[in-house]
């Protein structure tokens, strides 16, 4: 047997080892992380009494959606769903607006600040969110009571929206703006030669090609604004009008939390978006891998 075969059939059994570990390591973390959803499933199958009676860890002996049914109407579906959507619409919308300005802003046109104003909204995804609650939380206040009314911003979905555009549009600015220099600069001097002004430039040469990222980035950031649930109960006072993760506090008693139907009602929750994902996984991806490439 020639040298060169013998290296061949080592260089392929290497790489049959390699694809064995690395599909192991991808199975491996897979199962990890499928595990609490699977189990949230599971449990929020299975009756109360079952658990009580036979354990958690015991085969059920019973499964149906009653749980599902007693969520929807504890939970009051209907109001905190378009609680949610009246935040989380507008939020998203505003926050591709400014950050597909910004970005077009520093990537297109050469001033002496643009890298430090893109360095600027990019720290800011780097400050933990948890650290500006309570200083947030008193700058509405003192807002508020400086115009003579303490709800200008506090307990009102505008105060809401303003805080999620604040906190994400360093991001989509980001994003966009390294979509942006993928964009053969060609194109803004072709529109500039014939006359559009920045915001004609903007608005019918650089945001139609923006689609791709800006589908993916609004999939990203419906997720994330929908899900959020400790902001609204920072700045939000009345219960009525928190979005429908809040909800899920309707389902704790006050002594014992039937965890099943807690089960139910955060899948119910997570619902819109999960569905919302693969009706757009498709633009998701092509936004995602679009733009790490050049020409």
């Amino acid at each position: 047997m020639s040298t060169g075969v013998v290296q061949n059939k080592q260089y392929r059994d290497s790489q049959k080892r390699k694809d064995f570990f690395i599909s192991f390591f991808i199975g491996f973390f897979a199962l990890v992380w499928l595990f609490p959803i699977l189990w949230t499933v599971w449990t929020s199958l299975r009756p109360y009494n079952d658990i009580i009676s036979y354990g958690i860890f015991s085969w059920p002996r019973h499964l149906n959606f009653d749980n599902y049914v007693n969520a929807i109407r504890e939970m009051k579906i209907g109001v905190y769903l378009i609680n949610s959507l009246a935040v989380t619409v507008p939020s998203v919308i505003l926050t591709l607006f400014f950050g597909s300005l910004v970005a077009f802003v520093v990537t297109r046109y050469r001033f002496k600040f643009n890298l430090g104003l893109l360095l600027l909204f990019t720290a800011g995804n780097m400050l933990p969110i948890v650290l500006t609650y309570i200083p947030v939380f008193w700058m509405f206040i003192w807002f508020g009571e400086l115009f003579g009314n303490r709800n200008l911003l506090y307990n009102n979905y505008g105060g809401l929206i303003l805080v999620h555009v604040g906190f994400q549009v360093g991001f989509a600015t980001f994003v966009l703006s390294s979509y942006m220099k993928t964009i053969p600069k060609e194109i803004s001097e072709s529109a500039t030669m014939d006359g559009a002004n920045v915001f004609r430039h903007y608005w019918n040469v650089i945001l139609p090609l923006l689609r791709p990222a800006l589908a993916a980035l609004s999939v990203l950031m419906t997720t994330w604004i929908y899900n959020e649930f400790f902001w609204a109960l920072v700045l939000m006072s009345d219960d009525s009008k928190r979005p429908i993760t809040s909800a899920l506090r309707r389902l704790q008693g006050q002594y014992v939390t039937d965890f099943n139907l807690l089960a139910a009602g955060a899948i119910i929750a997570a619902a819109p978006t999960v569905i919302m994902f693969f009706i757009l996984r498709k633009q998701f991806i092509a936004g995602l891998t679009l733009g790490s490439t050049k020409g």
